[in-house]
């Protein structure tokens, strides 16, 4: 692989998307950049975000998520080491038994073997489900262009050993409208199943599997967004997965994220001229309910990971007990609960 390469490719599509933030190239390359606990209808979970070159496409005007990984490339062994490191963590080892579900990250795609090795994949899984034996779920972040058949050939068979975890795919989608998605967020996703890594054929070959699919969708993810537009963008999205699981008999989550002013992005210098104000928690449970009734399960991502410029995230001060009650939906997918927040809002 040309190392040298993949670093002119992420550092051109940094400059274009005019991002500014710099890379953390003074990490320890041996620790992950986050390991935490979430509490979900699905049970326990587990996030562990690992960290490793940056993203490759690293177009996305809104991302700032690759200023947490590094320019350089990191090895499998380093890789190994930062894994080992999870399950060494004590509050790991105490809650292994019971956690439900993992969700394995780089901030950018784990299945592109340009910035996650092959090898510490393997090793990553094979540790997991030793010392984890009733994981039922393992999510694996990434671009739909580096899911693979024979990949998912070789999970498939790996996941069928020991407990049958199942194996969930998780995609940023992040808008459904076309123009906002790809022209002004530069996702470059397109949702046709000709396109041999359009959205429409990955759910197609991840529902040959049985394997779940996760979407990562944004609330109010640009500037010109008005609050209504942002939601009524949400409800499609709602709408649209649910008639495209229906037709492949898939399973298909969506795990909603109110947009911050990322640090070092467009977003950030919107917001500080005033030209764009985060949604609201109300706004979010405005969204979110729309799935009720809709078979798409919803999480609700109440996390701005440390990356919001000062005033620039989407929860206010005083907004405590509102969080508690939208953490409480993530693990019920309790609508009432909506349904009170909103009428007493």
């Amino acid at each position: 692989m040309d190392h040298e390469r993949d670093q002119s490719l992420v550092l051109r599509a940094t400059e274009r998307s005019r991002k500014d933030y710099s890379f953390d190239d003074d990490h320890d390359p041996t620790e992950p950049v986050d390991v935490f606990f979430q509490e979900s209808d699905e049970g326990t979970v587990l996030f562990v975000v690992l960290y490793t070159m940056a993203c490759r496409y690293s177009r996305c005007t809104f991302c700032p998520l690759p200023a947490t990984s590094t320019i350089n490339y990191i090895g499998y062994r380093p890789l190994m080491d930062q894994i080992d490191r999870i399950f060494e963590r004590p509050d790991v080892i105490e809650r292994a038994p019971s956690v439900d579900k993992i969700i394995l990250s780089n901030q950018g795609s784990v299945l592109d073997e340009h910035t996650f090795s092959s090898l510490a994949l393997l090793y990553f899984v094979a540790k997991a489900l030793r010392v984890m034996p009733d994981l039922d779920i393992m999510c694996m972040e990434t671009r739909p262009e580096y899911v693979d058949d024979d990949e998912l050939e070789f999970l498939a068979r790996a996941m069928s050993e020991g407990h049958e975890t199942t194996l969930e795919i998780g995609i940023g989608f992040e808008a459904f409208d076309d123009t906002l998605r790809n022209g002004i967020l530069k996702k470059g996703l397109v949702l046709s199943a000709d396109s041999p890594h359009g959205f429409e054929n990955l759910v197609r070959r991840v529902a040959k599997h049985n394997f779940w699919l996760k979407c990562y969708f944004m609330l109010k993810p640009d500037a010109s967004l008005t609050d209504e537009a942002a939601i009524a963008d949400v409800h499609n999205v709602i709408d649209y997965l649910s008639d495209v699981s229906a037709q492949h008999g898939a399973h298909i989550s969506l795990h909603l994220n109110p947009t911050f002013a990322g640090i070092g992005t467009p977003l950030s210098d919107a917001f500080e001229e005033g030209e764009f104000t985060p949604p609201t928690l109300r706004h979010v449970a405005q969204a979110a309910l729309h799935g009720e009734h809709k078979g798409i399960p919803i999480f609700l991502g109440l996390n701005d990971e440390g990356l919001a410029v000062p005033g620039g995230s989407f929860i206010r001060p005083g907004e405590e007990a509102t969080v508690a009650e939208l953490e409480r939906f993530n693990r019920t997918g309790d609508y009432e609960i909506l349904h009170s927040l909103l009428v007493d809002a």
